[in-house]
């Protein structure tokens, strides 16, 4: 399997917010989104085992894992990895990029998943799999990152046509205003939460953190 990175850090998104997390991130990545905080792990990287991997978890004192990349669905033994993981008791978050099928993953009990559905401002919108949100499960979240009122009207659309009994999150891209996105769900009433990329604001927008 091809790693670019390996580390420990707080998480910054989803139903994990604040708590310390180990970060598998895999390398390769089928999209190119055009915000794109992680352009490094679209290539670089190492080859490491499975038992590699769970060597470099045991250092760490944490039992919360979020496998990430890149895209990690690409990852040809990603399940075997994610079943090696729970039997050595870790909590597993998924997290993918919305474009390719879940369905192989929704299977597995006490995973959560992580689907990023991409917007307009992302340039790959059009490379969603939307079948994806008629079948994540109530205990997964969806999240959708939002530049401006095109790409918030474009998610308003997304979830009216595919209802999920999923979590969603709406985030801004990093850099741009949080507080417009949040006074347009409290005027529009949307059942969703607001949130942004809290592990930057505690280390800045720099790797392994």
């Amino acid at each position: 399997m091809k790693i670019n990175e390996i580390f420990y850090s707080i998480q910054g998104e989803g139903y994990w917010v604040g708590l310390p997390n180990i970060f598998i991130r895999f390398t390769g990545c089928n999209l190119r989104c055009s915000y794109c905080d992680t352009k490094y792990a679209y290539t670089k990287g190492k080859i490491l085992s499975i038992e590699d991997i769970i060597q470099i978890l045991n250092k760490y004192p944490c039992k919360f894992v979020c496998i990430t990349g890149g895209e990690p669905v690409i990852q040809k033994d990603i399940g075997i990895l994610i079943s090696n993981l729970f039997k050595k008791g870790y909590n597993i978050c998924l997290e993918t990029n919305g474009s390719l099928d879940i369905s192989e993953f929704i299977k597995v009990e006490g995973l959560i998943i992580s689907l990023d559905i991409k917007c307009p401002s992302s340039n790959m919108h059009e490379k969603m799999l939307f079948e994806n949100l008629l079948i994540i499960r109530g205990s997964d979240q969806v999240k959708f990152v939002i530049k401006d009122r095109v790409d918030y009207e474009y998610a308003k659309k997304i979830l009216d046509k595919y209802k999920t009994s999923a979590a969603v999150f709406f985030q801004p891209v990093w850099g741009t205003n949080i507080k417009d996105i949040a006074r347009w769900v409290l005027d529009d009433g949307l059942n969703v939460r607001v949130g942004f990329q809290f592990h930057k604001m505690i280390w800045g927008d720099v790797r392994g953190f």
